[in-house]
């Protein structure tokens, strides 16, 4: 018989089991070259897989067993979910994967930033956007100049490219 508040465990081990099920298809579909003897580029994959399914699988025993959330203090204790924090980082997330296709790195990543600072209770929206702009160019520039990794030139990264009579990548 399980207990009241399982179904969080439960959830956990199906969502291991879930991830898995990805790695296992992901790493089908990963080319082979015939040189390969015995050992190829599939062969850490595969036991990645295996370990996924055997800890949801687990996972999933010990809930169905009861779960093991509620001996943990932190779980006990936990305040409710702040579910404005949690949809403050999704959208930061969200922020992040569809500018910076268009506008490039560091109006993303800014964004993503700002949002996040939000969630973790900052007020200061002016002085995040600041902060986030000076951080997110000087790393595109790191990136660029001292690696000579080219992550692309978004908007924001041609201005100021123009403005130091450079060429935009």
């Amino acid at each position: 018989m399980t207990r009241p508040g399982t179904g969080p465990d439960l959830a956990v081990g199906a969502f291991v089991l879930l991830l898995g099920a990805l790695a296992l298809w992901q790493t089908s579909v990963i080319p082979a070259s015939p040189i390969y003897a015995q050992v190829g580029p599939k062969a850490v994959p595969y036991v990645v897989s295996a370990g996924l399914f055997a800890l949801g699988a687990g996972l999933v025993a010990s809930a169905l067993r009861g779960g093991w959330s509620h001996t943990l203090d932190g779980v006990r204790e936990a305040p409710p979910t702040n579910w404005r924090s949690l949809g403050l980082l999704l959208a930061g997330l969200a922020a992040n994967l569809v500018l910076i296709g268009p506008l490039g790195f560091s109006i993303a990543a800014s964004a993503q930033f700002v949002l996040v600072a939000a969630a973790f209770g900052s007020r200061r929206l002016l002085r995040d956007l600041v902060l986030a702009l000076v951080l997110t160019l000087l790393v595109w520039f790191l990136f660029v100049e001292l690696l000579g990794v080219n992550i692309g030139a978004g908007v924001l990264e041609g201005l100021v490219l123009r403005a130091l009579g450079q060429e935009v990548i």
